[in-house]
């Protein structure tokens, strides 16, 4: 080769390796924006005395009386730490699920002795532990009133270092992954315990309420209601940088398609009561999600000409009260007397649990009191078993 062919080669070789490295920055600064938005901020670190504190074995896999969630005047129930350890483990490398719950000390009533107490089932969001969830959301408190009992999945640092649910990937979304977890749970609770089995719930905001939907989308005769709050739309991406766009703009494609596959694959799916929480502000989960979220929901209910639909705005409350609230719409959709969709819209709410403890990361002071709203919407709602 000539003096002039070895200055091409080097200068072909000193081109790709300028290529390389661009590319590789480039894919280093696309993961960083990725987990910056898909993660929430680090939230406080939790006591170690009020983590999950599981057994050597799934033979010792019961519920321990642990630490409550630090709260000044915690309800009288049992706060509980427990895991579930899926059957096939001594078989295969398989992760656990631990969890927390809530066990109301209000005496039962006739029919709860009779059926059981409701289970609630409520899912964090990124960046948040179990233990701040049910801080945050005070819905131990609304439980105890009404004798439901709350079981608080906890995402695991070793599947997401900031415990996010995986509702964007395809396999969560068929029913895999972290969604087996949280139904063995489930039915490893109402095995347990006195549970209801026409009353399960489940909700859950952010990361967490994509996950709640996944789970009422692939077993819909467990879960007799879903509340979603600050959700992301169903089935619109199948990876992390497409959850990136879905948080931001909604889905460009698939969103009544994904619904289709849902009753392709049901036929005889029954109806799914929702009620859809969202901050108008909301710049993490951005409120087309909740349009669109309506827009699955009214296909899945096959909710269409038949349906009554109800508007109501309810203003925002006096300024400096000591319970102020935002103000907010309501719109409702019936079958006959049976509200089946309810969607709510907050002015002014940001990514945040609506009336929830503001000490905490995601909890909004100012009201309406999203809890209150999702066990009044479960209340009305029970499955056929």
């Amino acid at each position: 080769m000539d003096r002039f062919g070895a200055r091409m080669v080097k200068a072909v070789t000193q081109w790709l390796r300028g290529l390389a490295r661009v590319a590789k920055a480039q894919r280093r600064s696309a993961n960083k924006l990725v987990n910056s938005l898909l993660a929430a901020p680090a939230p406080p670190k939790v006591r170690a005395k009020s983590r999950p504190k599981p057994a050597a074995t799934a033979a010792k896999a019961r519920p321990t009386a642990t630490a409550r969630p630090r709260a000044a005047a915690p309800p009288p129930g049992k706060w509980l730490s427990g895991y579930y350890l899926p059957p096939e483990a001594g078989r295969l490398p398989v992760r656990r699920l631990s969890y927390y719950l809530y066990l109301p000390a209000k005496a039962p009533s006739a029919a709860v002795r009779l059926r059981g107490m409701p289970l609630v089932v409520m899912l964090h969001g990124c960046g948040q532990s179990a233990p701040e969830f049910a801080q945050g959301t005070r819905m131990n408190r609304l439980a105890e009133r009404k004798g439901y009992a709350v079981l608080y999945p906890q995402q695991s640092l070793s599947a997401h270092r900031h415990r996010c649910w995986k509702w964007y990937d395809k396999a969560t979304q068929e029913g895999g992954g972290d969604v087996r977890l949280i139904v063995g749970a489930i039915e490893q609770l109402a095995q347990r315990y006195a549970i209801d089995r026409g009353r399960i719930y489940i909700g859950g905001i952010s990361a967490g309420a994509g996950m709640a939907n996944i789970v009422a989308l692939t077993h819909p005769h467990l879960i007799a209601a879903v509340g979603l709050h600050s959700g992301p739309v169903y089935g619109a991406c199948h990876g992390a940088v497409g959850a990136l766009k879905v948080m931001r703009h909604g889905a460009s494609q698939h969103m009544d398609g994904a619904i289709e596959a849902v009753l392709a694959r049901s036929p005889a799916f029954p109806p799914l009561p929702t009620i859809l929480i969202q901050g108008g502000a909301d710049r993490v989960v951005r409120p087309v999600n909740q349009t669109q979220l309506m827009r699955q929901s009214l296909l899945l209910n096959r909710l269409h000409g038949a349906t009554s639909v109800s508007d109501e705005v309810k203003p925002a409350g006096r300024a400096g009260s000591r319970n102020p609230a935002n103000a907010q719409q309501i719109r409702d959709f019936y079958v006959g007397k049976k509200l089946l969709l309810r969607v709510a819209r907050i002015e002014r709410l940001e990514h945040a649990w609506s009336g929830g403890d503001a000490s905490l990361p995601f909890n909004a002071k100012a009201g309406p009191d999203a809890s209150k709203m999702m066990l009044d919407f479960f209340s009305l709602h029970r499955r056929a078993v």
